[in-house]
């Protein structure tokens, strides 16, 4: 494929991104066009908090055998390898492959010998769709062992569409529809998992929560819309065991629209032994859930200072006086503010931001569409 072709294909990736209507099939259109450019054989999608790049909404795999999916983030908190997550958000290419990160000899990574090649794979490109500092989605290209590796042409590539991937999925976390549950739930939900991961038990409330996350077939096998969970559950072991120092914390915007979170520890018997991990979820308080919104609309740190500030009530005077500033740049702070986020006063302001992403919905839980694919 020459660098026209390649070139165009690009762009219309690009432009399918910002035409994407919902979470849900964006990555199947992403994973459908993309393919056409950078040949793989098997591929994993996640949308991620960027507080914590653990896995939120949407989640999708292709190709990748029953039980592996059990165990892909288990493998990817607990286990040091090559091309983590957290370590390629962290680069400055933001993407690599499993045959450069090891100096051509893949069979070095735990990944690759308990993963990749028990399904035929032989080398894996793994990027991260950032936006600044920010990173909104991750995602893992396998490619079958009869092929040759992937090269820096397919690194390039990717780099070069991850940045619209992130866009549109930063733009879903600013997404209000929302589904109030069919049952209220007031209070937070608890689950125990095993140290392998399983589900031990659970009270009606957690039940209630997972079937907001991922619909009333929460506990089928393979368990992928559960992956979310999973995902704050294996960071829990590994913050245990001390191979990572967490939080085993996430923001998950549920099949509802609703946005939960979800926080989970791995308990202690007396003899000092790792015992259940103990999760909880609830629907996200305000005070959870801003930062992320707030980072969704792309305000600079500062703008984030002063929409607090006017989150707490605070006159443009009382703004000026607490952060140094005169009232004059506050005002302009404040149209820019307006401005991003599509609103005209503080009060639309507070509840674009703090109310909308929360508050109760009109219709039932019952008839909204789960957001996870599995092919």
């Amino acid at each position: 494929m020459d660098a026209t072709t390649t070139e165009r294909h690009v762009r219309a990736l690009g432009d399918a991104c910002a035409r994407s209507d919902s979470d849900e099939t964006l990555f199947a259109d992403v994973s459908e066009r993309l393919r056409r450019i950078v040949p793989f054989d098997g591929s994993a999608w996640f949308a991620v908090d960027p507080a914590t790049i653990l896995a939120t909404a949407p989640v999708r795999i292709e190709n990748v055998e029953s039980g592996h999916c059990e165990s892909f983030w288990a493998r990817e908190c607990l286990v040091e390898d090559a091309l983590l997550f957290r370590d390629v958000a962290r680069t400055d290419s933001g993407a690599g492959t499993l045959y450069r990160a090891t100096d051509d000899h893949p069979a070095r990574s735990t990944r690759f010998r308990e993963f990749l090649a028990p399904q035929g794979y032989g080398d894996e490109l793994r990027a991260a769709f950032r936006l600044g500092a920010s990173t909104w989605g991750v995602v893992d290209l396998y490619r079958d062992k009869a092929r040759s590796p992937f090269g820096r042409a397919d690194l390039d590539i990717v780099r070069a569409v991850a940045p619209a991937i992130a866009l549109a999925l930063r733009g879903f976390a600013q997404a209000t529809q929302v589904t109030a549950p069919a049952t209220p739930i007031d209070g937070p939900g608890t689950a125990l998992f095993s140290c392998e991961g399983a589900l031990l038990s659970l009270d009606e409330q957690a039940e209630r929560l997972f079937v907001e996350i991922a619909g009333p077939n929460w506990a089928a096998t393979p368990p992928l819309p559960m992956t979310v969970v999973f995902a704050v559950v294996a960071r829990a072991g590994a913050v245990f065991a001390g191979t990572d120092r967490g939080p085993a914390v996430a923001r998950v915007r549920a099949a509802s629209g609703r946005w939960l979170t979800m926080h989970a520890s791995c308990l202690r018997g007396r003899d000092g032994h790792p015992g259940p991990t103990a999760l909880t979820i609830e629907p996200a308080k305000s005070a959870q859930i801003a930062p992320i919104i707030v980072e969704a609309y792309s305000l600079t740190p500062r703008e984030q200072e002063i929409t607090r500030s006017v989150a707490r009530g605070l006159s443009n005077p009382e703004i000026a006086a607490e952060l140094f500033l005169s009232p004059h740049t506050v005002r302009d702070h404040l149209k820019a503010i307006f401005a991003k986020v599509g609103v005209s006063s503080r009060g639309e302001l507070v509840a674009k931001l703090f109310a909308e992403h929360y508050g109760p919905a009109l219709h039932d839980l019952a008839n909204t569409a789960v957001q996870h694919t599995f092919v």
